[in-house]
């Protein structure tokens, strides 16, 4: 008994917990290790990787019973769970997340596919003195270089946080200049999604065209669902959409592909090289739909995604040889079938309780925008929610909230609404930091399964393509300033044009310059086909080995 006496005068559970986070901190990566099954060793000619941003576990029975309780096609691929906290913070943003799953490392919030500046979550290893916002290599990256064809695909902007996890190194998800050109120059076979208007000279401050490049670059640049579907080429760059594309729910099919066309697309033109293929492919718009807790953008987005899972599934069982992955990078919204106004009838109340509501909407807050009159008025907003939600009892409170909604905001507070008159509970507007379900299929029956850390999807992935993600790491993210220095040669940037800085290297005779975020050098005048990007992180110039092999 005598040994408790320290614990006495503060709380005893807080003395356990300060005690196991202490003993998890001396633990290192092994009590990250600890957590996970060990997992069958897979080999896998082909990766899907989908991934539903932001989807909770509520969400995804939401649909299912919105969807008369039929199972979805991910669900027999449930097989584990996925821890989603980032470097430093037990709630994650979708950069370091989609950056662990892409990389196998934790970041830091806004952080693309570079290093955080420091790890400080229990099990953690300290990040190394001069690493901090490092790049490092991605599983897209890791299969191109393997020979392999490679694709992304997202509903958002492709520039988005989790498309340019995949794709790019900048440690802000908000600079989109820096994010999409790295993508153009990628190398990747196929991109489809949205986000068009930042590829073009008006939109960017680096005054590029780089639409005009990717049609450049030998790629069929296509805008409209009939366009995607008649292109038979081997490099596809689908944009179709300004900024994000619209949720399934509100889809015009003239207009925009669903995500199952995009992937079974991209299926088609990336299974055309023998030696495999690599695809990323997300739902962007669950996550947009859980921060605005409307429940309708939800089902739309997840019944879509799913649809899309069940494409890559079907072409898994027949090829034989592909691993298919579906995760999200965290969950959103705090959902829950039920609320507080249920809190003393949630066993008695019928399934109709929650989903009639929900089953008389015909199109997410954001579609009805589009229906409603300019300027907005009572009566046109009483006659637009009768006929679009079913909702005819609107308060004067509600009429008027949604009169004075901002462009572009109305599913946050259309949301709502539908969500108390079908008792759907929401905790937050925001991330959250639990657990998440993993999906998977492999060949010959195998599943990932246990309890695994988000990095390591990146792993099993490389893995399973038998690619190294470190030594990649190494071959495309070399130092600029001390390896060209180590040379003898002289190293400089031309500011000259602010906005596209060049990385500039003499030695004797010979000039290197090097575009950043580019992958074509100038080498004495003549243009060079490098095997990865220029990249700045805001602090270094870092480059792949074979610019650095240039001099002599």
């Amino acid at each position: 008994m005598q040994k408790l006496g320290p614990a006495r005068g503060k709380n005893k559970t807080t003395a356990w917990m300060a005690g196991a986070l202490s003993a998890a901190m001396l633990l290192g990566t092994g009590a990250q290790a600890a957590f996970a099954a060990e997992q069958p060793e897979i080999e896998a000619q082909n990766v899907i990787i989908l991934i539903p941003d932001g989807m909770g576990m509520d969400g995804t029975t939401l649909a299912r019973w919105y969807n008369g309780g039929e199972a979805l096609a991910m669900d027999e691929m449930a097989s584990g769970l996925v821890r989603t906290y980032s470097a430093d913070a037990a709630i994650a943003d979708s950069a370091p997340a989609g950056t662990a799953f892409a990389t196998g490392h934790k970041s830091h919030t806004g952080y693309v596919g570079v290093l955080p500046d420091k790890n400080t979550m229990p099990g953690l290893e300290a990040i190394a003195s001069g690493d901090e916002k490092k790049p490092v290599a991605n599983v897209l990256e890791a299969a191109r270089l393997a020979g392999k064809s490679t694709g992304i695909i997202a509903t958002s902007e492709i520039m988005h946080a989790t498309p340019a996890a995949f794709s790019a190194h900048y440690p802000d998800r908000g600079n989109y200049d820096a994010l999409s050109e790295q993508q153009v120059y990628a190398g990747i076979d196929v991109v489809l999604g949205g986000g068009a208007k930042y590829f073009t000279a008006e939109e960017r401050e680096d005054g590029e065209d780089l639409q005009a490049v990717i049609e450049d670059l030998g790629y069929d640049l296509v805008k409209s669902p009939a366009e995607l579907k008649a292109s038979s080429s081997d490099k596809l760059w689908g944009m179709f959409a300004d900024s994000a594309m619209s949720y399934e729910m509100d889809r015009n099919p003239e207009e925009q592909p669903s995500l199952a066309e995009m992937t079974s697309k991209a299926i088609d033109v990336l299974d055309r090289n023998e030696d495999g293929f690599f695809l990323m492919i997300e739902g962007s718009k669950v996550d947009w739909a859980a921060h605005a807790n409307d429940p309708i953008g939800i089902i739309s987005d997840v019944n879509a995604f799913d649809d899309a899972v069940g494409e890559a599934l079907e072409f898994a069982k027949e090829d034989g040889n592909t691993m298919v992955i579906a995760v999200t990078d965290h969950a959103n919204g705090g959902i829950s079938i039920g609320d507080r106004a249920t809190t003393g009838t949630y066993d008695k109340e019928p399934l109709e309780t929650f989903i009639a509501p929900l089953l008389k909407a015909k199109l997410t807050g954001e579609g009805v925008e589009a229906k409603l009159a300019t300027p907005r008025t009572n009566n046109n907003i009483k006659q637009v929610m009768a006929e679009y939600y079913g909702i005819s009892d609107l308060t004067n409170k509600e009429v008027e909230a949604i009169r004075r909604a901002d462009a572009g905001r109305l599913n946050g507070v259309i949301g709502p609404m539908i969500s108390e008159r079908a008792h759907i509970g929401w905790t937050s507007g925001g991330h959250t930091g639990g657990d998440v379900v993993l999906y998977s299929y492999a060949p010959n029956g195998q599943k990932l399964s246990g309890v695994l850390e988000n990095t390591d999807i990146a792993r099993e992935m490389a893995s399973a393509l038998g690619v190294d993600l470190d030594a990649v790491t190494k071959q495309l993210f070399v130092p600029a300033e001390a390896s060209f220095k180590a040379k003898g040669a002289q190293v400089t940037t031309d500011d000259s044009d602010a906005a596209n800085p060049v990385l500039v290297i003499k030695k004797g005779n010979n000039t290197l310059r090097l575009p950043v975020f580019k992958s074509v050098a100038e080498w004495n005048g003549q243009p060079v086909q490098l095997d990865g990007n220029v990249i700045h992180n805001g602090q270094q110039f870092f480059v792949p080995q074979d610019a650095v092999d240039l001099l002599p």
